[in-house]
């Protein structure tokens, strides 16, 4: 199935449903909002897990859960919350977080989409561009980080709940993706969209934070994306190189693919070690920004070399379709950009440490 989509480009309502079904959408939320109250390290084996076969799915159910829900949960309402979360919590809906622009990536503070308070409504105008979960069927809305004003000539960050019926919001999907083919990939259009004004999130003026702390939680879900990614793709060397006879004997048994497969399950090991650090932090209500930024940079950087090495110990086969460290191979890619870039997570922890 997860060949078969890939191949189509093609996101599944079905799989989606099926993994609210089984109670990972909002896992980790309390029970009156529809959660399963869960804590962080069982999240993020869940999403390890998927991606150990699907790195699509696995991206659905992350950004669904760190930046589609958190935020809602975090710094919404009683009202908001009982309002959207029971319902993104079943697969019948996802939710997205619109940060990212045509000309703001790493740098979120370059955002121009704005919102202005006019009377009793927000009206948003703006773009957001590579959106996960925003323009499916089931995708139900959008968190938007807005400029609203201006301070000292600083831009003041807002965010705002956007569904997705709004009139003069669009979203379109993105095609012609390297990876991560079946997730539901967005970019986002609003042409003087009016919501309003008990839609804003937070409070004036709270964008940023409520940025930062969702990417920091956000962090540990890329983070189990790229450990799941490097797990997958080392079982298929490992299972490959144990049927694969070349000059009489299993690949395996050749000291140079030994060591290649020894050094991968260290690496692997290493990184899951350093992820469920973080996520015993964030359950324990201690700091956890700096080990996050490490598991997903250690996570991410980890999957591209194991991903390569697969590869490699596959041979010709390794670059063929119809074996599934292809798709390894491709999907890995995004984790090093994504939720911030291996360069950002540096300066992040460079910052921590005292540089």
């Amino acid at each position: 199935m997860a060949k078969e989509l890939d191949e189509k480009g093609e996101f599944s309502i079905d799989l989606t449903k099926k993994i609210g079904e089984m109670g990972l959408f909002g896992m980790n939320l309390p029970e009156k909002y529809g959660g399963q109250g869960l804590d962080t390290l069982s999240y993020i084996i869940a999403v390890e897990e998927i991606a150990r076969v699907d790195g699509s799915h696995a991206a659905t159910l992350a950004a669904h859960n760190s930046l589609g829900i958190y935020p809602l949960y975090a710094f919404g309402t009683e009202e908001q919350k009982m309002k959207y979360l029971p319902q993104l919590c079943t697969g019948d809906g996802l939710w997205s977080f619109g940060l990212t622009e045509p000309g703001a990536g790493s740098d979120s503070r370059g955002s121009k989409t704005t919102a202005v308070l006019d009377g009793d409504e927000w009206v948003i105008n703006g773009s957001k561009i590579f959106i996960t979960n925003g323009s499916s069927e089931i995708s139900k809305g959008c968190t938007v980080q807005s400029v609203s004003g201006e301070e000292n000539g600083h831009k003041i960050f807002t965010t705002i709940i956007v569904e997705k019926d709004s009139p003069g919001f669009k979203a379109q999907t993105m095609h012609g993706k390297m990876m991560w083919r079946a997730s539901d990939t967005a970019e986002l259009f609003f042409d003087d969209v009016r919501v309003p004004k008990e839609n804003l999130l937070g409070e004036i003026g709270m964008g940023s934070k409520i940025m930062l702390q969702t990417l920091d939680g956000g962090r540990l879900s890329i983070a189990a994306m790229g450990l799941g990614c490097a797990q997958g793709a080392y079982e298929l060397a490992l299972a490959y190189a144990q049927e694969r006879k070349q000059f009489g004997k299993p690949i395996s048994k050749f000291q140079i693919n030994a060591f290649k497969l020894a050094d991968m399950a260290t690496k692997i090991e290493l990184a899951r070690n350093l992820l469920y650090k973080a996520c015993w932090l964030k359950d324990n209500d201690k700091p956890f920004g700096k080990e996050a930024a490490m598991s997903k940079l250690y996570c991410s950087e980890i999957a591209r070399e194991v991903a390569d090495e697969a590869v490699q110990i596959h041979g010709g086969y390794g670059l063929m379709k119809d074996y599934d460290v292809e798709r390894f191979y491709r999907d890995q890619r995004l984790l090093q950009i994504g939720e911030g870039t291996s360069e950002i997570q540096r300066l992040v922890i460079s910052r921590h440490i005292g540089c």
